[in-house]
Formats: structure tokens, C-alpha cells, sequence
């Protein structure tokens, strides 16, 4: 059941964080404004649970699993409000020190995976309040018509995306430490 918000005049991030919490949609705050999508579906889920443990057996293998941890759906905070990434790598000390929310100074990279609900916000405002904040990596997966990986790394404070990754292709990141894999995988039952 999703809960209703009653609030006059703009929404601050304490009063975002102060917020019940609601698994039902997700609740960012830009500009003062709530943007509220539904919770994700399952092909998102399945997509976004699969990356996360393939991302934490890259970090492991990389020898950085004691300097990063990679979360899903957690609380960031950018300097116009706070968004919710379906995936972020953080620094691991900021890990042990954040409560509800982590600074952006503290994240490495950002995961979006495009719903239909979200593929406009994830496509075009997502990636420039993250790179406003900082965060050196943008991925974008987009599951429809077929599974792609866009890869973003921020230069002159806007993302450079490199050619889309295809399903069928094994994408071969670097930064922020090595990983490889397909991205038709991360759908596949």
C-alpha cells in the first residue's frame, strides 16, 4: 500500500528523510519537487540483483572488496536533492558512516536500469544532477527492445558515453575496477 504525502511549499531533504518508509515507489527530491516512481518490476530486479553480485565478485577478484561496496536503491545525496540509483558503488568508510543517506562525494559510479516509468528520467535528468554532483561513472541498462549497456565516464562535468554495449557482447569496463560480462545475462532465467 503506498502512503500519502500531505506537505505545503517545497520539500527539503530533511523532510524527505523523515518520510515513512514506503516499498511500494520510490520518493527522490530535485529542486524542492518529490519525483515518485513505482517499485520496480521484476525483469528490473532481476537485472539489478544479478549486476549487484556480479559487481561484488569484480570487486573481490579486483582485490578492492575491503574499499568499495556496491548497494542497491540506497539514498544518495546530490547537490539539487537526492536520488535513488538502483546500484552504487561507494566508498567503503562512508558505508560504515552513513546512516539513511550517503554524500555523492562518497560514490564511485551509478547504475540506472530504464523502466518504463523511469526511462525518460534515467535518459535525460538522472545523468546531469549526477554528474553535477561528481560521480565519476554513469552505466544506463536499458532491458527493451533488447538488453544495452551505456557507459558514461564525466568529463568536463557531463558523462562521455562510449557506443552501447549489446546483448550477446561481453562489455569489458575498467573503471572502477575491472568487469566483464554480457548484458543479455543479467535478464536471462
Amino acid at each position: 500500500m503506498s502512503v500519502a504525502y500531505s506537505h505545503a511549499g517545497p520539500w527539503t531533504l530533511d523532510d524527505v528523510l523523515a518520510l515513512p518508509e514506503d516499498r511500494t515507489q520510490r520518493v527522490e527530491l530535485v529542486g524542492g519537487q518529490l519525483m515518485m516512481s513505482p517499485a520496480p518490476g521484476l525483469p528490473h530486479q532481476r537485472a539489478s540483483h544479478r549486476l549487484h553480485n556480479l559487481l561484488e565478485q569484480a570487486a573481490e577478484a579486483a582485490g578492492v572488496a575491503d574499499e568499495v561496496e556496491v548497494f542497491e536503491g540506497i539514498n544518495v545525496i546530490v547537490p539539487d536533492g537526492l536520488l535513488i540509483p538502483d546500484l552504487a558503488i561507494i566508498d567503503v568508510a562512508a558505508a560504515e558512516e552513513s546512516g539513511v543517506a550517503v554524500s555523492s562525494r562518497y560514490v564511485l559510479a551509478v547504475v540506472e536500469i530504464a523502466s518504463p516509468s523511469t526511462r525518460v528520467t534515467d535518459r535525460k535528468l538522472k545523468p546531469s544532477l549526477y554528474a553535477a554532483a561528481g560521480i565519476e561513472h554513469y552505466w544506463r541498462i536499458e532491458l527493451e527492445p533488447a538488453p544495452r549497456l551505456l557507459i558514461g565516464h564525466l568529463r568536463n562535468g557531463a558523462y562521455a558515453d562510449l557506443p552501447p554495449l549489446l546483448a550477446g557482447a561481453v562489455a569489458h569496463i575498467d573503471e572502477p575496477f575491472p568487469i566483464a560480462f554480457d548484458p543479455g545475462t543479467l535478464i536471462r532465467r
